[in-house]
Order: structure tokens, then sequence, then C-alpha cells
């Protein structure tokens, strides 16, 4: 009797519209969880500055969830003091815009589509390189944010990060 509750259950929920999506939804956001265990966000700040160091540049990183809530920081020595503001923006500015912070850059510039996103926002948007969303099953689970040497180098060190906390499965 269990058994023909579930399969017609399962055929009711597999009529509903958009169920693929639905399941993958919900297992990007269970997966979420592993990924944002404390030993592979551990991971991945050790790499973020073992990277910074061989750069020679000290930075900022910020692994924040999906609501943007940080989940773990960590300031380099030497950093620059405003990139203990700028880390957690530019992850938060991945997560609200679901892409990378670099890409945003030509959309704000005057006459672009986003001009002036910046100062709508009060300031909490940031449109330059080093803050990328990380993606499971197709869905925004959180992002990295750097800061502290210059965009390119912020970028370079992010994307590390990313592939980094992928790499903790």
């Amino acid at each position: 009797m269990e058994n023909k509750n579930i399969e017609k259950a399962l055929t009711y929920l597999k009529a509903e519209p958009n169920f693929d999506e639905k399941i993958e939804k919900v297992i990007a956001y269970l997966k979420a969880e592993t990924y944002f265990e404390k030993d592979n966000l551990y991971r991945v700040i050790d790499a973020a500055e073992q990277k910074a160091q061989e750069i020679n540049v000290p930075v900022t990183i910020c692994i924040s969830d999906m609501s943007g809530h940080p989940r773990m920081s960590y300031h380099m020595p030497e950093a620059n003091i405003v990139s203990i503001t700028l880390a957690p923006k530019k992850a938060n500015t991945a997560i609200m815009m679901r892409k990378s912070t670099k890409d945003l850059n030509k959309d704000t510039v005057p006459n672009g589509e986003l001009y002036q996103i910046e100062t709508m926002m009060n300031g909490e948007i940031v449109t330059f390189a080093g803050g990328i969303p990380l993606v499971c099953h197709g869905q925004v689970i959180g992002a990295v944010g750097v800061s502290g040497g210059s965009v390119e180098e912020d970028q370079l060190i992010c994307e590390l990060s990313v592939k980094t906390f992928f790499e903790g499965e």
C-alpha cells in the first residue's frame, strides 16, 4: 500500500510544471551545505592565500552563502583595510546579480544599461572584478569575493577560489 502511495505521489509531482527544474534546485540547495562545511572553506582560504603570496599581493577573501551571509572571511596581514569592506560586497554583488562582478563593468558606464546602479543601491553593488557566484546545478548557492590587489589579481585569486570550492565534494 505504501509503495502505491509513493508511486502515486511521484506521478502527481512529475506532472507538475518544471518538475525537473524544481528537483535540480532542491539538489543544489542540499549539496550547497556540503560545500560550505568548515574543512572545505578552510581549503579555499588556504588556496587563495597561497596564490596571493605567490603573486605577492595581500588580500581579503570572503565566501558567502546564497543569502549573502559570510560563511568565512580572511584578511591577510598587510592587505588594504578597504578590502575588508570590498570583498564581502563583491561576493554579495555576484549573488544579487547572478554573474561575475567583472562582467558588470561594461554595463555601468555612462549610457550603459546599468548606469548608476552603484548609486541606486547605496554603494552595495561593486562593478569591478573579484566577485564570482558559486553555481551548483544551475543555482547560485553563494559567491566568493576577493579584494586587495589590482582587479586582475583579485579576479585570478577569486577564480582559483571558486575552482577549489567545488573540488571539495
